[in-house]
């Protein structure tokens, strides 16, 4: 691995240098084990600790096939669905490999008794496959988790209707907290130069998650003037849907859990928002009864801060705990837009509100090439900005994603994997020097 450093922190190194680097064969990766799957049976979600089944291991370097590139990952991150991987929840991730692997003779190679988790990396290619133009040894990169075969018409739509359509690192192998990553080519996008290895590893999953859901028209198609309700504004996927929201002249209504974060909210130029915690709100009376006041005291708490107007635009994630106050609080004609259901997948709300109003629930799963390729172009434009609060050593990976299960962290969490240090990687300054303050606002909490 020390020769492949070497080429990426070296300012001359070329394109063949790259190219004629023998390739080690093993790397340093995260992994789950096929045989430990069972190991939290009759643990409560709560109380599964993905510190005792990630792993860092020495794994083999997998064979690289049509299409496909090797990426030296510089930084990756932690997203929620590694926490769930972590704890083999819904299901062990391993299904998926298995399915996978049926498919054809070249992806049996992701049906392995270890899983190589990741779904963020920004790296340096190190290899292409046949048939890959657009890329080559040397290119900084950043890489979207959207792997898809697309040989249905299903997909060329939008790529996320593909049949085979799956998350990289979580629904396949060979995933980015590691040192080494491989990814299909159309995957790759360029790395923001104003940006360092683990700022730009941060937003891949989660900007993309936010930009297709809320600003895509395969989302809510949100425009200037909404009221956007934003559940966990400064978290994850909700910092990236704030950033979305103020940049795209709509008026956010941001969610949160306590006054650090309604700061950190209102640092990012939000002017309303909830603290949930302190105003107390019990959407469910006990495991089975939702209760309607509740929803009816938080809608008049959101009329308090838009002049009286309701919610245009709901993102929600939460799930369970959440939705049937989204629903219930949504404008007549307006859009629930859901991604996830961190809090419970099993939703309950009263339909009449949905069918009367003439409301609708949009589904939504990451992004397809393009809505990525947008969401990036923002980064690297200084638009929207990562959200990094705190970065981890790839042996410190199962304490990363306990604090984002135990939700005891802001924003993104990072992880180092070839990268020695911090602050490395940054090759505009000048534009960074503009941003700084933005970049840095979750680091400073």
């Amino acid at each position: 691995m020390k020769e492949i450093l070497d080429a990426i922190q070296s300012p001359d190194s070329t394109s063949a240098d790259f190219a004629n680097i023998k390739l080690p064969e093993s790397y340093r990766a995260v992994t789950v084990h096929k045989d430990e799957a069972e190991m939290f049976a009759g643990v409560a979600s709560r109380d599964k600790d993905p510190r005792k089944s990630l792993h860092l291991d020495d794994v083999k370097l997998p064979e690289l096939g049509p299409g496909e590139a090797l990426v030296a990952v510089m930084a990756s991150s932690v997203n929620y669905n590694s926490v769930w991987t972590s704890i083999f929840e819904p299901v062990s991730t391993f299904g998926f490999l298995e399915r996978y692997g049926r498919l054809s003779e070249l992806t049996k190679r992701h049906d392995l008794p270890y899983h190589v988790i990741g779904s963020d990396l920004a790296g340096v290619v190190l290899r292409t496959g046949p048939g890959v133009n657009s890329w080559k040894p040397g290119d900084e990169v950043v890489a979207h988790c959207l792997s898809v075969e697309l040989e249905s018409s299903d997909g060329h739509n939008d790529t996320m209707l593909d049949p085979e359509q799956r998350i990289w690192g979580f629904e396949t192998n060979f995933g980015g907290l590691a040192e080494i990553a491989l990814v299909k080519s159309n995957q790759l996008m360029p790395k923001p130069g104003h940006l360092s290895w683990e700022e730009a590893a941060a937003p891949g999953l989660v900007n993309s998650t936010a930009y297709r859901q809320l600003v895509s028209r395969n989302g809510a198609g949100m425009k200037q003037g909404d009221n956007v309700l934003i559940w966990g504004a400064s978290g994850g996927l909700g910092s990236y849907a704030t950033q979305f929201a103020l940049a795209g002249g709509a008026n956010p209504i941001c969610v949160v859990s306590s006054p650090e974060k309604a700061d950190i909210c209102r640092s990012m130029g939000a002017e309303a928002v909830i603290d949930r915690n302190a105003e107390g709100y019990k959407f469910w009376k006990d495991e089975n009864t939702q209760d309607p006041r509740e929803w009816k005291r938080f809608g008049s708490k959101i009329r308090e801060l838009t002049g009286g107007e309701d919610i245009d635009i709901v993102f929600e994630h939460p799930g369970r705990e959440t939705f049937g106050a989204s629903v219930y609080v949504t404008r007549k004609g307006g859009t629930i837009t859901t991604c996830a259901s961190t809090s419970g997948y099993m939703h309950q709300y009263d339909n009449r509100y949905l069918w009367m109003s003439l409301k609708r629930i949009i589904g939504s799963h990451f992004a397809n090439y393009r809505e990525a390729w947008e969401a990036n172009r923002l980064i690297a434009k200084g638009k929207i900005h990562p959200t990094l609060s705190k970065v981890y050593s790839l042996e410190e990976t199962g304490q990363a994603a306990y604090d984002v299960h135990r939700n005891l962290h802001q924003g993104k969490v990072g992880v180092l994997a070839l990268a020695p240090q911090e602050g490395l990687g940054v090759s505009n300054p000048e534009l960074r020097a503009q941003h700084i303050d933005a970049i840095n606002r979750f680091r400073n909490i």
